[in-house]
């Protein structure tokens, strides 16, 4: 008997600003409440490796995350700013499309991007940790994916003809989407966390969690390594690849169609209070 296949939906208010980038392209910003999360993946999840494990507690300070990964049309605009440390391709991107997720950025090239803005901004934006990242994407949840227990090709752009746990056989697009399309976001209000295409993250690459930070903060190690982590999967990869939990590193030169990023804003104790230095809308 095939098992029914059960996704979570639920309808909520998010918090979030408008960053006005210029030539009429806004960056929205969702608000991300901190919170204490058991991070990783349990022994007993369906494609789970051992680099998400040990399970481990971990409290996120509060900060604001991109609802969409960043887009191609919001890429031009930032790389048309003076540089701070490196140039920028202004249309680095395979597939083109004004809304569509920016790619073929290293993780040097998406940092360059966060210091752009923030310069033109005042504000600190940045690559999130992946402590952060992973707190964003499960919004609460302990489940594999932010929607339940399984994964479709309705809900996300991934590879689709690989099932998942009780999942059914889906679309495989071979390329992808405008950010959103799908219309599905977490309980804090982001889109595309799973699938679509990878994210960079601030921290470097390590074999699994053992002495992992706690705090939220990106883990970072003295000496010089080149590998980054990535997260969310993207529109090529297997659906067990696209788990809140799943892990993926790269060089952090590295740039091909399947390699994205969205931003965080970390902001200070007295940003945060009342009244909000930035319009926060409902």
């Amino acid at each position: 008997m095939t098992k029914k296949i059960v996704i979570h939906r639920t309808q909520q208010t998010a918090k979030y600003y408008v960053e006005d980038l210029g030539n009429g392209i806004d960056l929205h910003m969702m608000l991300i409440p901190g919170g204490t999360f058991l991070m990783g993946a349990p022994e007993t999840e369906e494609g789970s490796r051992d680099n998400e494990r040990p399970q481990h507690q971990v409290t996120v300070p509060t900060f604001f995350m991109g609802k969409y990964q960043v887009t191609q049309a919001q890429w031009q605009v930032v790389a048309s700013l003076d540089p701070v440390n490196r140039k920028l391709n202004p249309d680095p991107s395979r597939f083109k499309g004004k809304n569509l997720p920016v790619e073929r950025v290293s993780w040097y090239d998406a940092s360059e991007f966060c210091d752009r803005l923030s310069r033109q901004t005042v504000r600190s934006y940045r690559l999130p940790s992946e402590a952060e990242w992973e707190y964003a994407c499960r919004a609460g949840t302990t489940t594999p994916f932010h929607f339940g227990e399984t994964i479709t090709s309705e809900l996300a752009n991934y590879n689709g003809e690989v099932i998942y746990s009780v999942g059914a056989k889906g679309n495989y697009r071979g390329k992808p989407t405008d950010v959103g399309s799908f219309g599905v976001a977490n309980a804090f209000g982001l889109y595309d966390m799973h699938g679509l295409v990878w994210e960079w993250c601030a921290d470097h690459r390590h074999d699994n969690y053992e002495a992992a930070p706690i705090d939220g903060s990106a883990w970072l190690i003295e000496s010089d390594n080149p590998f980054r982590v990535l997260r969310g999967g993207s529109w090529k990869n297997n659906p067990e690849n696209c788990r809140s939990a799943y892990r993926y590193r790269d060089h952090a030169d590295a740039d091909n169609e399947i390699i994205g990023f969205r931003v965080v804003c970390g902001l200070s104790p007295r940003d945060l209070s009342f009244p909000f230095m930035i319009p926060l809308i409902s």
